[in-house]
């Protein structure tokens, strides 16, 4: 019978924590994916980058929602519970609040190697391949960026400048920069379209003046009709990785050799090289403390929303008990996503931070331990 109310109550949390993880990331996940829209217009991408980047970037709007569905999730069941008299029915059965909070504990243990998972492997993965996507992509829609009388520098070392733009794309007045200030080709055209020719996207220029800078020589001519050829022009978008998207393997070789003083600069290979300096080791150690410490404040979580069944609804001021309880979790959630500030290059003091978790729950466990104990002897 034990069993049965077990899984019953178990079942209960975990559907409902589905429904409230998924529902609630696919909500942020649109209004992000909205914005995402930028890489399309205005950066000229096509619709496949957009929609990869887009599909790529829901498993760590599900990391980072996942603490607090959990928590709201069990407070949720465990409070309506108790209000449908429901409870009850665990204790005329002989359930000890002490094995229903350990049969929790075991279930946290899982749902925590699931978080290390997405925050370790799966979130950083599809950060990667979002940002090869947009490193590896071509500017496909390079005239849909370009506003009539507004300078447009999307394209890297190009700037574009327009009077005019009809429905058909035709361009009139035209102002192109190319290079810096050292070497660099102005050219002004009245008319001029995008083109592509032998399947290369060009940009066909009518009646204008090309001047070339080189090494302070100034070279210019005049041209009727001129082709100037986009298929190997990029844009502005940062396409460098960052240090959330590499891979915890390369997040702790990076750290493991920096520490040690083996070199200022590991040298490797791949892209981690530009990462991976004694500058960006505080952001390496926060990367790894988001990654493995923070998700070992679920079974915090999970206890806290426990204690509900310490109080039933007959006890005086049962609501704001609840309202403590839910408070109380909603600033354990954010105080273990800003402990990441006091991280840094101190590794004594990491380890202290990282021991906080463990000294919490044991702390909440052994109180609520005795507190059950003593309501039994009484």
């Amino acid at each position: 019978m034990k069993k049965i109310l077990f899984k019953k109550l178990f079942y209960d949390c975990l559907v409902f924590f589905l429904i409230t993880l998924v529902s609630t990331s696919v909500i942020i996940w649109v209004f992000q994916a909205v914005n995402f829209l930028d890489i399309m217009i205005e950066d000229g991408r096509s619709y496949t980058v957009y929609i990869s980047y887009a599909v790529l970037n829901f498993p760590k709007i599900i990391s980072k929602i996942l603490p607090f569905s959990l928590f709201f999730s069990f407070s949720y069941v465990l409070a309506k519970y108790e209000l449908n008299n429901e409870m009850i029915v665990f204790w005329n059965n002989g359930v000890d609040k002490i094995s229903l909070i350990n049969f929790f504990l075991k279930i946290s243990i899982l749902i925590t190697l699931i978080q290390i998972l997405l925050t370790t492997f799966i979130v950083p993965k599809s950060q990667e391949l979002g940002r090869t996507f947009i490193r590896t992509s071509n500017i496909d829609f390079i005239d849909s960026f370009i506003k009539p009388k507004k300078f447009n520098d999307t394209i890297k070392n190009l700037t574009i400048y327009a009077d005019n733009k009809d429905d058909d794309g035709n361009l009139q007045n035209i102002y192109l920069k190319k290079g810096d200030d050292k070497t660099f080709q102005i050219t002004y055209a009245k008319k001029g379209k995008f083109e592509i020719k032998g399947g290369v996207r060009i940009l066909a220029l009518e009646n204008g003046q090309t001047i070339n800078g080189i090494n302070n020589k100034i070279t210019n001519f005049n041209f009727s009709k001129f082709d100037l050829n986009l298929s190997n022009i990029s844009s502005n978008t940062i396409t460098t990785y960052k240090t959330q998207e590499l891979s915890s393997k390369k997040l702790f070789f990076c750290a493991q050799n920096l520490k040690d003083h083996q070199t200022k600069k590991v040298e490797i290979k791949d892209i981690i090289t530009l990462n991976c300096n004694f500058k960006n080791l505080d952001n390496i150690y926060k990367e790894l403390y988001k990654r493995l410490i923070i998700p070992s404040y679920i079974p915090i979580l999970i206890i806290v929303s426990l204690i509900l069944i310490v109080k039933s609804k007959e006890s005086i001021n049962y609501l704001n008990y609840r309202i403590i309880i839910f408070l109380f979790g909603l600033f354990l959630i954010i105080f273990s996503e800003t402990s990441i500030k006091f991280i840094g290059n101190d590794l004594i003091k990491n380890f202290i931070i990282a021991l906080t978790p463990i000294l919490l729950f044991l702390m909440i466990y052994i109180l609520l331990f005795y507190n059950l104990r003593l309501k039994f002897k009484r």
